[in-house]
């Protein structure tokens, strides 16, 4: 039996810090994946768009990103999942349609990588999803 394995998106990073609703079934899962194991997540990337939401004013907190980014690791027991070349460059060829949000290419191409379900409530991720290109699990 494969065991399944996921990555969250930074949306979906944000709704977990801030205690916000997410489905059922993420919750349920996110409760049975036990620490260290592996299963569950984060791109880089992630904290690039941290830092940009914390610059711009539209994620609201004292810390700074790198602080807050590092405190979500820790609470969650995620892996991070660099942004290398070949995933960079992998983003650029993804199959079409996708649209052009750099940081959703390359969280897509994190997941196609390491074969990892994309827990997100990203339309376009989830559209992507459904075409069959990536596995998705809307949050």
């Amino acid at each position: 039996m494969r065991t399944e394995r996921y990555l969250l998106d930074t949306c979906a990073i944000i709704w977990l810090t801030n205690k916000m609703t997410i489905s059922d079934e993420v919750s349920d899962l996110l409760r049975t994946i036990p620490p260290g194991s592996g299963r569950l997540s984060v791109s880089a990337i992630s904290a690039w768009e941290i830092g940009l939401l914390v610059t711009k004013g539209r994620l609201p907190t004292t810390k700074h990103a790198l602080s807050w980014f590092e405190d979500f690791l820790e609470a969650v027991d995620v892996m991070v999942r660099e942004a290398s070349a070949k995933i960079l460059v992998a983003s650029s060829y993804l199959p079409q349609p996708i649209h052009n949000d750099p940081a959703d290419r390359i969280l897509i191409a994190t997941a196609r990588e390491y074969d990892l379900t994309i827990i997100t409530r990203d339309r376009a991720i989830l559209t992507y999803g459904g075409a069959g290109h990536v596995r998705t699990l809307e949050c």
